[in-house]
């Protein structure tokens, strides 16, 4: 039963933003083992134990599809009705993921396809989201009268590159790595030939033409962003050059020269607005602070990601962190410590879209993980005090095993003996079957040795305990050879695994519950940085808006703030 309806609160104002806020807080305190929890430590730790065993007990017997529903609110009328009320409240406090009908939102916008030139590089999300940001971002420029952008975290200058060839917006890319800022030039440089040749074409003038800007620079603090803003703003005796042509790159010490002041001076106003898409960890954060101490700075669109790479603390009110930034969230004392910001980037679309198939060999690749743990902590306790990262699946193999996914659905599909089956399949019956991605860390060997294996065995519903039980022991080796320990003759992997099995079922309900959280963590995220900037002045005029399909593009939320 889908629990449907709206968030019931607002976010309109200061005192709205900290109600909700709030609520959030008084709900997460019983819940605070879910956030401190690292899965891998499932068995060491017993976590399941500190979940309602009624809650635990109904959930293992359930179909991994519905445990695969539960971070998007979807409930059984079965269930226990306090965890109904659970996952009931998630829902009520998270924030409305469905993208945004931007034309609504800003009248007269139109969300422009864009030409294979300028798209050549993307894949298709890139593609979905420099179309729609583009697009706002050109709305929002013109909306506060400014003509210059700087992008924040530009990478290889696709968002830059479309601001500036399509919106014909005079463009700064800042990033902090010299190859970005190289690959930028060569990709602006070819774009700049075909716009070139598809103006002469049409016989019309192209001295408007101008390639994006770029910069070298590590931004460490609001301090520096504010620096270099004002330096690109300092007057020049030139004459303003609307040519475009890219600045030498070079390390940026807090300022740079007036090179790029020509390119503020296009409308004769000394004024930009701040964008980032995907600004990892604290630069996010440090865009909001630059957008409220700089005067200069006319409205900032902001889209973070990476909250586990943000700073944390509360040592006293002015101690600016990435998390928490608000007043009103400093003054409750929270800590989310690192666990529980990772969480915050758990994405209920895509838990919705894995599938049963995927779901259960999601759920088994964590409960390998979990048990060589185990093997870890009993014979090699020094790497545990390490806190060892033994790799995850790579991008690549996971297409590939999505391709190979693809060519046999169409055999899958007529197997009407596995539709049957699969209808019934629950955790407590694992299946080894193909996965399109798996969340989570675990061993790159293990991964390819377990995803070979479950190709061979893609037709059947459950894995025979043997074979699982052999799989684990191929797991093992495989994760301390990554870990370049060879010496282990003398563990006995399959008693370990036959001691940890009967509580393998378990983890499926415990992830997918922890899971559930994550759409809460990160509306309270988001939350804190609105109310930041709502505490900050009356003066400047902020929204959240998911502007991406949220399948497509979990991080989908964009903090849009101008000052009025």
């Amino acid at each position: 039963m889908d629990l449907g309806g709206e968030c019931k609160y607002s976010c309109k104002t200061a005192g709205e933003t900290l109600d909700w806020i709030h609520a959030i807080l008084n709900f997460l305190k019983p819940y605070r083992f879910f956030l401190d929890a690292h899965v891998v430590n499932f068995f060491k730790e017993r976590l399941w134990e500190a979940v309602d065993k009624e809650w635990m007990d109904c959930l293992r017997k359930e179909p991994v599809g519905d445990l695969l529903r539960i971070p998007s609110g979807v409930i059984q009328d079965h269930w226990p009705a306090s965890l109904k009320e659970f996952v009931f409240t998630l829902r009520s406090l998270s924030l409305p993921r469905e993208q945004a009908d931007l034309q609504k939102v800003f009248p007269g916008l139109q969300v422009a396809s864009l030409n294979n030139v300028l798209a050549q590089g993307m894949n298709h999300k890139k593609k979905h989201e420099i179309e729609a940001l583009s697009a706002v971002i050109g709305s929002i420029a013109s909306r506060v009268g400014v003509n210059t952008i700087v992008d924040v975290g530009s990478g290889q200058g696709y968002l830059a590159q479309v601001l500036s060839f399509e919106y014909q917006l005079s463009v700064i890319a800042i990033d902090a790595s010299s190859h970005h800022g190289r690959i930028a030039d060569a990709r602006a440089e070819r774009i700049k030939k075909h716009y070139t040749a598809k103006l002469c074409k049409s016989q019309l003038e192209s001295r408007g033409l101008s390639t994006p800007k770029t910069v070298t620079c590590r931004v460490l603090s609001p301090d520096m962003l504010k620096t270099l803003s004002n330096s690109l703003l300092q007057k020049d005796d030139e004459k303003p050059n609307n040519n475009g042509g890219n600045i030498d790159e070079k390390p940026v010490e807090g300022s740079v020269g007036n090179e790029l002041t020509s390119s503020l001076y296009a409308n004769g106003k000394p004024s930009l607005v701040l964008a980032g898409l995907h600004a990892c960890g604290d630069l996010s954060v440090t865009m909001l602070r630059t957008f409220i101490e700089c005067a200069d700075v006319r409205a900032v669109v902001s889209i973070g990601c990476c909250y586990n790479l943000l700073s944390e603390g509360i040592i006293e009110a002015d101690t600016q962190c990435g998390f928490p930034m608000s007043k009103g969230v400093k003054s409750a004392g929270l800590l989310l410590k690192k666990n529980g910001r990772d969480l915050a980037c758990q994405s209920a679309e895509r838990w919705r879209g894995l599938g049963e198939a995927a779901g259960l060999h999601n759920f088994e690749l964590h409960a390998f993980r979990a048990a060589f743990q185990m093997v870890l902590f009993q014979h090699y306790p020094e790497i545990i005090i390490r806190s060892p990262a033994i790799g995850r699946q790579g991008k690549a193999l996971r297409r590939q095993h999505h391709r190979r996914t693809l060519e046999s659905s169409a055999d899958i599909a007529e197997s009407s003996s596995l539709k049957n089956c699969k209808k019934e399949t629950s955790w407590s019956a694992i299946s080894c079957t193909e996965s399109a991605e798996t969340e989570g860390s675990i061993c790159n060997d293990a991964a390819s040795f377990y995803e070979d294996s479950s190709h061979q065995s893609s037709r059947n519903c459950e894995t025979n305990p043997t074979d699982r039980c052999s799989m684990f022991v191929k797991f093992c080796h495989s994760g301390l050879h990554r870990l370049g320990l060879h010496n282990s003759q003398d563990i006995d992997f399959s008693g370990l695994w036959k001691h940890t099995e009967p509580f393998a079922e378990l983890i499926g309900p415990y992830w997918t519950l922890r899971a559930a959280l994550g759409p809460v963590l990160e509306t309270l995220l988001l939350l804190d940085r609105l109310l930041f900037l709502q505490e900050s002045s009356n003066m400047v005029e902020a929204v959240m808006l998911p502007i991406f399909d949220p399948v497509l593009s979990p991080r989908n939320v964009a903090l849009i703030a101008k000052k009025l």
